[in-house]
């Protein structure tokens, strides 16, 4: 690996962590104690993970659930701080409209929400964790950090989860499809199958005995990079797929809204090991692309893939930092050139376009503008596609220098915005209505 990104790496993994697949096994009928453990890079994935091989019919049932101990917690006069989580495995819809069991969690906050109405529940879809089970979000509440030799494991997301709790606000992380259930592979950035685990999520923390929440309380969403394309994807499939999931606002920060413009920019840089991930992800959901694949894809390019299939980011990191496409092709083509020369997987991609649809609520759609690894100029466009539907959109440009790392530039408005990002989704949780900058747009960078 070039020394740029592994002393990157290691920063970005040091910096979290004071802030802070196994290739699947067959599905087990019974209960979390049915089925026996796996492992992913040495790092046990608990039965609880291994799905039942019958699943209920609704979206959002609860499969089962077991207390998860969070490892962040103090001790509260009315129970831990900041408060009591539930690991869930429900039943979602995936993108062949096929029956799928996701994992998450769901955190029942100490503090007492002070906004207007009943206790709000917000969704938090993760950024980018990997496509090994153990880089499930779930799990990372419980570890914040695994560092075992043979993985990285941050769990980044954990700030923007303890930020909304201590304002009172129930949260609903989930894994997405595959990540943490050892059944498939996680299929990273499926537009459909993000939105669906989203909104899922939703309607199993609705359901839960230790869910203060009711069908009253008001609902948000609250995604940045991979969390923000879920968030995005889910605010406009809502009234289709989820219409009994009234929401009243998403945060989409850096969405992936174009793969093709993404693939682009991530080949080469410091995350390139994710091209990795959404080609798995692909090929999962679209079989019939197998063939394009073995067309163009060499000895090193499998290894590399099957590699990639159990690694989190920190692996990706450290791995693949830098590297191009062109290594892993028969033609010395990029996969950019490849995805240009082929029509059937041009097609797919545009089905993974986000924007084309009218969300049913107030979005907010925040970006750096020196962002080079979710690409900014592709997340504007978004908000402009949104806008000229006639959608209640917040547009943020988040407006920081460029510091020569794709990384960097695509983290740092995570954290410089996520406070602005957590108040504008609070206010609308406690009934403030949202406006709408559409009207300023021409003049936004």
């Amino acid at each position: 690996m070039p020394p740029r990104p592994r002393m990157l790496a290691a920063a970005i993994t040091a910096a979290l962590a004071v802030g802070a697949q196994a290739v699947p096994a067959a599905a087990a009928d019974g209960a979390a104690t049915g089925p026996s453990a796996t492992t992913s890079r040495g790092v046990e994935i608990p039965a609880f993970y291994t799905p039942p091989s019958e699943l209920p019919g609704a979206d959002g049932t609860v499969i089962r659930s077991e207390p998860l101990p969070l490892a962040l917690s103090l001790p509260g006069i009315d129970g831990p701080l900041p408060g009591r989580a539930t690991r869930l495995m429900y039943k979602s819809t995936d993108a062949n409209g096929e029956a799928v069991a996701v994992t998450g969690a769901y955190i029942e906050p100490a503090a007492k929400w002070r906004g207007d109405g009943p206790r709000p529940l917000v969704a938090v879809a993760p950024g980018t964790m990997g496509q090994g089970d153990q880089c499930a979000a779930s799990m990372a509440l419980e570890h914040p950090l695994r560092l075992n030799g043979q993985t990285v494991s941050v769990g980044y997301e954990d700030l923007s989860v303890y930020r909304l709790l201590l304002r009172g606000v129930a949260v609903v992380v989930t894994d997405y499809v595959g990540l943490g259930t050892t059944d498939r592979l996680h299929t990273y950035v499926n537009r459909v199958d993000g939105a669906h685990a989203v909104l899922d999520a939703v309607r199993a923390a609705r359901s839960l005995d230790s869910s203060s929440v009711t069908s009253e309380s008001r609902v948000g969403l609250f995604g940045y990079s991979q969390g923000g394309g879920a968030t995005a994807a889910a605010a406009e499939l809502q009234p289709s797929y989820a219409p009994d999931v009234e929401l009243s606002g998403t945060y989409a920060g850096a969405p992936p809204a174009d793969l093709t413009e993404v693939t682009e920019a991530i080949d080469g840089g410091d995350l390139a090991g994710a091209l990795g991930w959404s080609l798995n992800g692909f090929l999962q959901t679209e079989p019939a692309l197998r063939p394009i694949a073995d067309r163009y894809v060499n000895e090193a390019g499998e290894k590399a893939l099957k590699d990639l299939s159990t690694m989190c980011v920190g692996d990706a990191l450290f791995a693949y930092g830098g590297r191009s496409s062109t290594d892993w092709t028969k033609t010395g083509q990029s996969l950019g050139d490849i995805i240009r020369a082929e029509p059937a997987l041009q097609a797919f991609l545009a089905e993974q376009r986000i924007g084309s649809r009218k969300p049913g609520s107030p979005v907010r759609v925040a970006t750096g503008t020196s962002d080079d690894l979710v690409p900014h100029p592709q997340a504007r466009r978004l908000a402009v596609e949104w806008c000229d539907k006639g959608a209640k959109v917040t547009y943020v440009p988040v407006v920081l220098p460029g510091v020569g790392s794709g990384l960097l530039n695509h983290f740092a408005p995570l954290l410089a915005d996520q406070g602005n990002a957590i108040s504008w989704l609070t206010d609308r949780l406690s009934g403030r209505p949202a406006g709408s900058n559409c009207w300023s747009m021409p003049v936004q960078p």
